[in-house]
């Protein structure tokens, strides 16, 4: 297929980001809505890039994670089926540097109101933490659910908050992206 061709038909795909603080399932969301769309999700780069870490991340570490999640994004797109699942995207990278560092890096900045997503499901704080070792503020849910908030906001990003437990949260999601997809056509 001629490079064009590709790039119409990638254009045409609905990008859904499935976001929120730690521990409110998005990772096995993206799976889910993944299956249920008969398509392809693009997993949370930065986890994987922190289990190879042998120290707390560095300001070179956001960077890094940064482009390795558009470059895994942008290898996934053309394998979609009409929408892709994105298990984050690259605005973590933002909040976790303006937490750890007080800023972010300028080419995350840069780039936000450049790197559209249609539609994101803001993952609520109702499900109980699990640990695990790549998590670090299971008392700062309630802060970080704000500071997502506040960044959808500023994106002035289409997002619906998704609640609930076991099958009723995932039931929550398909009708938000199924009233999307409905209302984009």
């Amino acid at each position: 297929m001629p490079k064009s061709e590709i790039e119409h038909s990638t254009s045409e795909i609905r990008k859904i980001a499935i976001v929120g603080p730690e521990s409110t399932g998005k990772s096995t969301m993206s799976i889910y809505l993944a299956e249920y769309y008969h398509t392809v999700w693009v997993p949370e780069y930065a986890r994987g890039y922190c289990e190879k870490l042998t120290d707390t991340p560095t300001w070179q570490d956001e960077i890094n994670m940064f482009h390795g999640q558009i470059a895994l994004e942008k290898e996934l797109l053309p394998k979609a089926n009409g929408i892709l699942i994105c298990d984050t995207t690259f605005i973590t990278v933002k909040i976790w540097s303006d937490e750890i560092f007080g800023k972010a890096p300028q080419e995350v900045l840069d780039e936000l109101p450049n790197h559209h997503y249609d539609l994101y499901l803001l993952l609520n704080i109702d499900l109980p933490w699990q640990d695990d070792p790549l998590r670090d503020f299971p008392h700062m849910r309630e802060h970080f659910m704000n500071v997502w908030y506040k960044e959808l906001n500023a994106l002035n990003a289409n997002y619906v908050v998704i609640s609930g437990t076991g099958q009723d949260r995932y039931d929550s999601a398909v009708v938000a992206i199924d009233n999307f997809l409905v209302g984009s056509v």
